[in-house]
């Protein structure tokens, strides 16, 4: 019976990273220039703190609410900060040896809606430990995992 449930949840990772590898992939569209435009801090201004919940742009606000809708309850929360670093919380079902692959498919979505800049991708754990630090160097195309 655990066996069957390890499988699930395994299987259930591998099609969370799937639809989000096809979902970038087939995006019509990117994030527009007017998007990204950043926008000072508004933390102790007349802003409401909804605002600042899932990205401190408009694209960073449109790609941190997309991540948890298409996560099927894999990330509990997102946030992305400048358009170049995106926080994800994942939930208690994402097992150890699934972060990384998760990770790495969230750079790849990320880097798609967000090209040519280095990219930062923090996974926190459910109680908001950092667990996982990925860097994508934008001249070496690479992936760093910290």
């Amino acid at each position: 019976m655990i066996l069957l449930q390890q499988s699930r949840k395994i299987l259930a990772t591998f099609v969370l990273i799937l639809v989000l590898m096809i979902t970038t992939a087939c995006a019509g569209g990117t994030v527009s220039e007017i998007d990204r435009t950043t926008t000072p801090p508004a933390i102790g201004r007349d802003v409401a703190y909804a605002e600042l919940e899932r990205g401190n742009t408009p694209g960073g606000q449109t790609f941190g609410n997309w991540v948890v809708q298409t996560s099927r309850g894999l990330i509990k929360d997102a946030y992305v900060r400048d358009n170049n670093k995106l926080g994800v919380v994942i939930s208690p079902q994402v097992r150890p040896n699934e972060v990384r692959p998760l990770a790495k498919s969230l750079v790849q979505g990320f880097r798609k809606n967000f090209p040519n800049q280095d990219l930062k991708v923090l996974v926190y754990s459910p109680n908001k430990q950092l667990i996982l630090t990925t860097e994508y160097d934008v001249q070496t195309n690479q992936v760093k995992y910290t």
